[in-house]
């Protein structure tokens, strides 16, 4: 007997006018780029109300109408193919074509043809269509025949609203622009020290208390007495979403083929929790602390309970349990906490965290759901089929890869839109950092992983993590137009990618979102990197060699005992590569060696602060010179009130004399006041 197999669906779009060619004088602005784009002279030009013909039904059907509603111009949905304006029913035979919802698309002057083997490669292929339509005296569509399909199956942002909390109208504003650029999971951080977001009936004071603080402003919370109010205090501010707004949410992100993943933090930073019910500390923890107690059985009891309510709410794959910076101090002085490592005979804190982990995983296993966790997760026994987010660079993926485990990059030098995107004299205060459009856009996360895991990492995401972010507008500012970059990341092929083009369609993608109420980061007004940053320095210190009398931290190495005499100057972020960080007891002190006696006219270092990622400018700097190295003769001093409140700043301390010498000793002296790191990026000497 002859076998068949079922082919998938095919979803079939044919619009057919007679029109007139128009020629095309313009390149595509398309972003995500499509993995194959050709152009033709035969544009369609809409005159006239276009009529549509589909093979879809029932829900389907539903969802093609919802997407077409997106269309500038009329159009009509029509049941039967007929000659010359109607559709000719075809499907998709070449699977690797569709697959991961990819589509087909051709536009002539006759017609405008879309295939495609799911709802979702149809829904982008509308979106590309949508971004081919240009409005003369009419609505015009450049020709064009693409093929198209994503690199990546998981293409996120994560969006922290508890840090500040956001309404409705705002999430969903981000899902319209994410799913215009065919971005497909939205990740939400609904709980955290600063507010718990999200409605549990069975514990109503997560959302009657714990939503509320007496301060909007988290950065004055956070340093203040970080208290929490009743949601009826007159001080009280915050919010929190119904679960009936939380299920308009997911439907309204659904239409859009967007997925909302929630995140429910444990068992650290979760203060919040702890406030609203105190039986989930450990006994007499300090102030502050953030970690639940892993001992008690009503621990677990609690976070099953509240998943419980999410599980109903969420339909998503997968559930975000956070796992990440808990400090585990609490946990040592915890009878119940030292009772469950006997319990399960568990040696360290981190087999404790991991059989915390564990348990929930099991729990969402039970339920037919999926964890996904940050990375220190992988500190522990992994649970079998737990999802990793590598944040702290791309290690945590690999050892998750080790494990079997699948992936999700998002490291922090490319993909944390809480730092600032140009010079950050310019910019609204942020957390630090520096992170352009250019460097988002220049991520490959597959760089560093083995060719044979390669299909292990689900995909990659952007995150908008918001304690410097206090009001929606800041927000978008923060977002777009970076998340554009990480669309072309997460969908394109690296070979189909140029940062020149993509700049360009950038410029006109902000112009786009502007005039569609975002509010937009301005990109043609641009300052770039630090002035010297990107090209090297000449002096007669370059390649001398340096020695320290207390070493730079491993974390902020730069380039290691060359990094003072490289020529190489930092850039805005302390975090670059260029900066070399201090901390400890003596800070900077190092001594350069000319090689030989010298006549020295000048000399110049470059201080950093950064006082979200508590780096300060030095309160005390002092030059001096030594022909035998041994006896100094002190050149230059300065004191320095540090002043936090100027955030970001860059403190050159220059000398200018006549001195001769062949040791120059540089010491920077911490702040007492506030302690710190010190960064700096080059001595330089003439």
């Amino acid at each position: 007997m002859r076998r068949f197999i079922r082919k998938k669906m095919t979803l079939l779009v044919l619009i057919l006018l007679s029109a007139q060619a128009f020629s095309q004088t313009e390149n595509t602005g398309i972003i995500p780029v499509p993995r194959q784009f050709g152009t033709n002279s035969n544009d369609f030009v809409v005159n006239k109300e276009i009529r549509i013909y589909t093979n879809l039904k029932g829900t389907e059907k539903k969802n093609l109408l919802f997407s077409l509603k997106e269309l500038p111009f009329a159009w009509k949905l029509t049941r039967n193919k007929i000659k010359n304006d109607a559709a000719f029913l075809k499907q998709a035979s070449d699977s690797a074509v569709y697959a991961h919802d990819g589509y087909a698309l051709n536009v002539s002057d006759k017609r405008i043809q879309l295939n495609a083997a799911t709802s979702a490669g149809l829904f982008y292929g509308l979106q590309t269509l949508r971004q081919l339509i240009r409005k003369n005296d009419l609505y015009v569509i450049q020709g064009a025949e693409i093929v198209d399909k994503p690199r990546f199956e998981y293409r996120g942002l994560m969006l922290d609203v508890s840090r500040h909390f956001y309404p409705l109208a705002f999430v969903k504003k981000q899902i319209d622009a994410m799913a215009y650029y065919k971005l497909n999971r939205l990740h939400l951080h609904l709980t955290d020290a600063a507010g718990w977001r999200i409605e549990i009936k069975k514990y109503p004071r997560l959302t009657s208390y714990a939503a509320w603080r007496p301060q909007q402003n988290w950065k004055k919370w956070w340093n203040g007495d970080r208290r929490y109010v009743s949601f009826d205090n007159d001080s009280a501010s915050g919010g929190f979403y119904t679960q009936k707004e939380i299920r308009e949410l997911v439907k309204y992100a659904a239409e859009r083929h967007v997925t909302i993943i929630p995140e429910i933090e444990m068992p650290a930073h979760s203060e919040e929790t702890m406030a609203a019910y105190p039986f989930l500390s450990c006994p007499n923890v300090k102030f502050r602390n953030g970690d639940v107690c892993a001992g008690k059985d009503s621990t677990y009891e609690f976070f099953e309970n509240v998943l419980e309510e999410v599980l109903k709410l969420f339909p998503s794959e997968y559930i975000h349990i956070g796992g990440d910076e808990a400090g585990k101090t609490a946990w040592k002085n915890c009878p119940y906490c030292k009772a469950r490592m006997e319990k399960e005979k568990l040696t360290t804190f981190n087999d404790l965290q991991a059989c915390f982990i564990g348990r929930i995983a099991n729990y969402l296993h039970l339920k037919g759901r999926k964890m996904i966790g940050w990375d220190e997760i992988t500190e522990g026994q992994i649970p079998g089929d737990a999802v990793i987010m590598s944040w702290r660079g791309e290690q945590g993926a690999l050892n998750a890869l080790k494990n079997g485990n699948q992936a999700i990059m998002t490291p922090g030098e490319f993909c944390y839109l809480d730092a600032y995107q140009d010079a950050p004299l310019t910019q609204p205060e942020a957390i630090g950092g520096y992170l352009p459009l250019e460097k988002v856009y220049s991520y490959n996360p597959l760089e560093v992983v083995p060719t044979l895991q390669q299909n292990m990492i689900r995909g990659v995401q952007a995150n908008l993590w918001t304690e410097y972010v206090p009001t929606p507008e800041h927000a978008e500012y923060m977002i777009w137009p970076r998340l554009l970059a990480l669309s072309e990341v997460a969908w394109s092929e690296p070979g189909q990618k140029s940062w020149p083009d993509f700049h360009r369609r950038a410029l006109s993608a902000v112009g786009f979102l502007k005039a569609k109420g975002y509010h937009t980061f301005d990109l043609c007004n641009e300052t770039g990197n630090r002035q010297n940053a990107q090209h090297p320095v000449n002096h007669k210190a370059v390649g001398k060699k340096v020695f320290y009398a207390g070493k730079y931290s491993d974390a902020y190495p730069a380039g290691g005992e060359t990094a003072l005499t490289d020529g190489l100057c930092g850039g805005w972020s302390y975090n670059d590569k260029r900066w070399q960080g201090f901390i400890g007891p003596k800070r900077l002190e190092v001594v350069v060696d000319l090689d030989s006696i010298q006549q020295i006219s000048a000399i110049q270092v470059c201080f950093l602060q950064s006082t979200g990622a508590e780096v300060y400018l030095p309160s005390g700097i002092e030059y001096s010179i030594s022909e035998d190295g041994e006896h100094f003769t002190k050149l230059y001093s300065e004191d320095n009130a540090v002043n936090t409140s100027e955030g970001i700043k860059y403190h050159d301390a220059d000398w200018k004399g006549s001195a001769k010498g062949r040791y120059v000793k540089v010491k920077a002296i911490a702040s007492p006041q506030f302690g710190g790191w010190v960064f700096t990026d080059e001595i330089r000497i003439n």
